[in-house]
């Protein structure tokens, strides 16, 4: 399965973790919400809210994914070690 490539970790992408509960992810190409979902669900047990996905111009795919739970993106950026 394995769609999610890594978090994003520019001042914006940290932004938003820390402001609105989202984490944007770099994903391969062929992921969809679903699998963007299911993958995060799975791996850190936690309820997922939406999926908005965008194709960048360099090619790569990336998720913004927002929670339910408040403070859920904190919880998974510091196990991800992004922030």
């Amino acid at each position: 399965m394995a769609k999610i490539i890594h978090a994003l970790t520019t001042e914006k992408a940290v932004g938003q973790i820390e402001r609105e509960n989202k984490i944007t992810l770099v994903v391969e190409p062929t992921a969809t919400k679903k699998d963007v979902k299911a993958e995060v669900e799975k791996a850190y047990q936690v309820k997922v809210k939406a999926v908005n996905m965008i194709n960048a111009f360099n090619g790569k795919k990336k998720a913004i994914v927002s929670f339910k739970e408040k403070g859920a993106a904190t919880q998974i950026a510091g196990k991800l070690k992004v922030i």
